[in-house]
């Protein structure tokens, strides 16, 4: 899983980093999803063919933050984050 960090522009626009943007080309369509504290993208062509395991992946999110509200979450430095993905 890759992970970046997006900034909004003063017109309400967020430049997906190019580190992501493999597989995405001019024109994609995307399904977003919004809560009071996130946003979740999912190209339109692949919802059809994997909706199961689009709600199981939205059911692990889910609790990971209700996880991260509890204080369940420690905080690390993007190397030992890295390091302890690799481990996995």
């Amino acid at each position: 899983m890759d992970f970046a960090i997006a900034k909004v522009s003063s017109k309400g626009q967020i430049v997906i980093p190019s580190s992501l943007r493999e597989g995405i080309h001019k024109g994609d369509c995307f399904l977003m999803v919004k809560d009071d504290k996130r946003i979740i993208l999912k190209k339109m062509d692949a919802l059809a063919s994997d909706i199961k395991e689009d709600i199981i992946f939205a059911e692990h999110v889910e609790n990971a933050w209700l996880d991260y509200d509890r204080g369940k979450f420690v905080s690390k430095t993007q190397d030992e984050f890295l390091d302890e993905l690799e481990k996995c």
